[in-house]
């Protein structure tokens, strides 16, 4: 897409949408009797239409409160045309979707004219107006979408774990809450979407939205950045290929823990990770497979369920088993045991699947690096050592046109040695490390696929549960670390 192109398509349409809507506004702004230049001023033009609507002034409060700030403007742009005598339902629609259309029709109308303050009491005895049910439903409806819609999008956010790649920190069948204000709410990319669906419609499988308009990544200030050992919500980045090309907010949501952050210097030796240089606490319950060898004995399943073990047994007396280093050094106390050890790759072993599935860079899951994660500003030298790593954030993700021609690359028609990224990136991992589709698999999450910070489970289900025990009772309200 040529972003230049399509921006000033958005300018050439939006201006004259702003002009016409403000025409509108001057016309009844003189209506009520206050001088129509005052309705250009931002913000002075708010408080008058709260004066003409006969809402208390100190209303601009909600004005500067993301969120809430729309649900007001809806609510003061009805009382707004109310005050004109416009009380249908079409017409309070109309002067919230199409205000650059029905506000100079009002406008201009002659016989359209300002009654009063329509907040008032006296104004609603002197005009009554009752609803009809199907209105006051429609009412309660409208207001309920609007208002869980903007939850959802700047607040906060339900997200259900459906696999297993952060066991056991989080565990299959947790609900938690995602906040999307600690790194900041990202404004919606795709805003024409079905409301409650993500990117595919319940029972019929479509697109829950329409790609026709696609805006430019912006993100309201937050309270914090992300750090390391955050559990952080992101898009999918794998999914700007096909067969699904979604746009970027539409992207499946991961959840995974944040391991390096845009800057580091990454590697991953013997399964131990270091950043910068230094060993990364590894989290609490993070999960890895070892070789249990008993002395011929069988493990008794029942304990091992209870340990909530996933156990594979391969010959008469090895077994891998997928468990924490705590649970690793219970078992080895074990009668039967006779030796439990990491089930750790070599080096020298090369895994295709594991970006940037180059054979030039002879990683595995448990030997890889190292990488040094993108920073916004940072500027990377172009050669045969880095083109791999880095091509595809410069193509797919800040929206270059590249070609590769051996060790050059061609970034938008000229010949670059280097390139300066326009975004932070992250290091994704899950804490289920051998279980876990990864940044190790897929490489680096842009900042504006980050969707929000994990922050508490607050109900957890357990399918395989007994019918009294399917709830996790422990797990209810359960911070997340």
């Amino acid at each position: 897409m040529n972003y230049l192109a399509f921006n000033i398509g958005i300018l050439l349409f939006a201006g004259p949408v702003l002009i016409l809507a403000y025409i509108g506004y001057w016309q009844l702004f003189k209506k009520a009797g206050i001088a129509g230049w005052k309705a250009l001023i931002p913000v002075y033009n708010y408080l008058l239409m709260l004066k003409i609507a006969g809402r208390p002034a100190w209303w601009i409060i909600w004005l500067f409160i993301p969120v809430i700030n729309v649900i007001a403007a809806i609510g003061v742009m009805i009382d707004f045309v109310k005050s004109y005598g416009k009380f249908h339902f079409w017409e309070h629609a109309a002067a919230v979707v199409l205000p650059f259309i029905v506000l100079p029709l009002w406008g201009f109308d002659k016989n359209t004219h300002y009654l009063g303050a329509s907040a008032t009491e006296e104004f609603k005895q002197k005009y009554p107006y009752k609803k009809s049910t199907g209105r006051e439903w429609a009412d309660a409806i409208i207001f309920a979408v609007v208002a869980a819609t903007l939850i959802r999008s700047f607040l906060l956010e339900a997200y259900t774990i459906p696999t297993g790649s952060m066991e056991k920190s989080l565990l299959i069948g947790d609900f938690l809450f995602v906040s999307k204000v600690n790194y900041g709410p990202r404004i919606p990319m795709t805003p024409i979407a079905f409301p409650f669906a993500h990117h595919t419609m319940p029972v019929i499988g479509t697109k829950a939205y329409w790609d026709g308009i696609e805006l430019d990544y912006h993100r309201l200030p937050g309270f914090e950045k992300i750090e390391r050992r955050d559990v952080v919500v992101f898009n999918y980045p794998m999914e700007a290929d096909a067969p699904f090309n979604r746009p970027v907010d539409k992207r499946e949501n991961y959840i995974k823990r944040c391991i390096a952050i845009s800057g580091d210097t990454l590697r991953i030796i013997n399964a131990d990770v270091y950043v910068n240089g230094k060993l990364s606490e590894k989290p609490r319950f993070a999960q890895k497979y070892y070789s249990v060898k008993s002395d011929g004995t069988d493990f008794n399943p029942q304990t091992l369920q209870d340990m909530d073990i996933e156990a594979q047994r391969v010959s008469e007396d090895e077994y891998y088993f997928n468990m924490t280093r705590q649970q690793a050094e219970e078992i080895k106390a074990w009668a039967n045991v006779k030796e439990v050890k990491p089930m750790i790759k070599n080096a020298s072993e090369y895994e295709s699947d594991i970006y940037p599935r180059n054979p030039a860079f002879h990683w595995n899951l448990d030997n890889f690096g190292p990488i040094i994660i993108p920073k916004k500003g940072w500027t990377v030298k172009l050669d045969s050592t880095t083109i791999p790593i880095y091509k595809r954030a410069i193509e797919v993700y800040e929206h270059n046109k590249v070609e590769q021609n051996g060790n050059q690359l061609v970034i938008n028609g000229k010949p670059a040695g280097s390139y300066t990224f326009k975004m932070d990136y992250f290091w994704m991992m899950g804490d289920n490390r051998d279980n876990s589709l990864d940044s190790r698999f897929w490489g680096f999450v842009p900042e504006d696929h980050i969707v929000g910070k994990a922050m508490f489970v607050w109900m957890s289900w357990n399918t395989n549960g007994s019918f009294l025990g399917k709830i996790r009772w422990n797990r209810l309200f359960m911070g997340i670390h």
